[in-house]
């Protein structure tokens, strides 16, 4: 679970912006929206390998 702490001299917005990009980097938001609907495995196959693909060219 991601927790932020608002810090000394910190504003809202910097802790509210803080806690976006940590939610960003845990991936929770990427796997509520990967659960929000059923898909089988033949899907999660397709996509997993999708990714790997984009993953791949990117490291080129």
């Amino acid at each position: 679970m991601t927790e932020v702490f608002l810090r000394d001299g910190e504003s809202c917005d910097s802790m509210l912006k803080r806690f976006s990009t940590l939610m960003a980097r845990s991936g929770i938001l990427r796997e509520l929206k990967d659960r929000r609907f059923f898909r089988t495995k033949a899907e999660k196959a397709k996509l997993a390998a999708a990714r790997a693909a984009r993953r791949r060219k990117r490291a080129r």
